[in-house]
């Protein structure tokens, strides 16, 4: 073997065995996390929001170390960003790092109230939950954490559907903002969508089932390459758990969600008309997407990159055998690791 053969073998190896070091770190820090959960006011009577927050004990809060998360157009925060998969979430891996960390469940999902559109036929009312709504929420959300923690600032991080939202409101509140984190960004549609194509009119809310969400999962995977995308359980516990949070769902075996978000693509996204302007956003971002997203396609990531003129600095990281619910699966690491150096340098 060459000397520089060599040498780089020798870094690999290097480098597995600092990694999975730092791996059990991680696990063992959070054994110890602090778990809060929160119930806040929206800017609407009756409409109230969860918060879910973990940090190691004895954390002194900053604005470089508080992170908010939010959800996409379809499934809960907790479900997906502090599912427990093989012991560790991402909300636990952030957390562990030495992050106060906080996620959102907008109205009409998870533990946040359920607007009363949703207690009746889904065809009775218009869409519910539009994105100028959800941005509102993620501002009330915002402005509970800088109170609570005393701090002026926040790092943000929205996946799918979040970006708009985390993206939108940053365009318009840069001053709370410390650093930005899109994964999986949406922008203008220019191929069918796996949600919003189609005609016809919305109600307030739709129905997914459990075998359409693992259909739209695996849109776009390979065909040999499907058995070994989702570790063996991976998906059914967090099925379990997401549908769980919908108190209709026991009966039904359905999980309701807003048609805002659907109603949004149809009107701006599907028509070539923007949300928000990422030129606006002047904030350091971070734009991370994985190969088989059918979701949010490459183009979008590149468009929202592009236009990204005024951060300060911009980054995008593009991750091998992943789709749009990379958080859940096996290259997920890639995912976390890619995000904490953002985050942490």
């Amino acid at each position: 073997m060459k000397p520089a053969t060599i040498a780089l073998a020798t870094l690999l190896v290097f480098a597995a065995l600092t990694s999975s070091a730092d791996d059990a770190a991680i696990r063992e820090a959070a054994k110890r996390l602090v778990t809060e959960h929160l119930m806040i006011d929206s800017d609407t009577p009756g409409i109230r929001l969860y918060l879910r927050n973990k940090r190691l004990p004895g954390l002194k809060f900053a604005a470089q170390r508080t992170l908010l998360y939010v959800h996409g157009a379809t499934y809960p925060a907790e479900t997906a960003f502090d599912l427990p998969l093989d012991g560790l979430s991402w909300m636990d891996y952030i957390a562990a790092h030495g992050w106060d960390v906080w996620l959102v469940d907008l109205r009409g999902y998870g533990r946040s109230t359920r607007p009363p559109e949703m207690d009746q036929p889904p065809e009775a009312n218009p869409p519910i939950v539009t994105t100028d709504v959800a941005i509102r929420d993620v501002c009330a959300a915002v402005n509970f954490i800088l109170r609570r923690r005393g701090v002026d600032r926040l790092a943000l991080l929205g996946w799918s559907w979040g970006t708009t939202i985390m993206g939108g409101y940053t365009a318009s509140s840069n001053d709370k903002v410390y650093r930005l984190v899109l994964y999986a960004p949406l922008w203008l549609r220019t191929t069918p969508s796996q949600i919003a194509s189609g005609g016809g009119p919305l109600g307030a809310y739709r129905t997914v089932t459990r075998e359409a969400a693992r259909k739209r999962w695996l849109a776009g995977v390979p065909e040999d390459k499907v058995a070994s995308l989702i570790p063996a359980g991976w998906f059914e516990q967090w099925a379990q758990a997401t549908w769980a949070t919908d108190p209709k769902s026991r009966d039904s075996g359905l999980l309701r969600a807003p048609n805002g978000v659907i109603l949004d693509a149809r009107n701006y996204w599907m028509q070539g008309k923007p949300l928000y302007d990422p030129a606006q956003i002047r904030v350091p971002t971070l734009i991370v997407h994985a190969e088989w997203d059918q979701d949010t396609p490459l183009y979008m990531a590149q468009a929202v990159f592009e236009k990204l003129a005024n951060a300060p600095y911009r980054r995008w990281v593009e991750i091998g055998e992943g789709t749009h619910s990379l958080i859940m699966e096996k290259n997920r690491w890639q995912l976390f690791r890619e995000v904490q150096l953002f985050l942490d340098e």
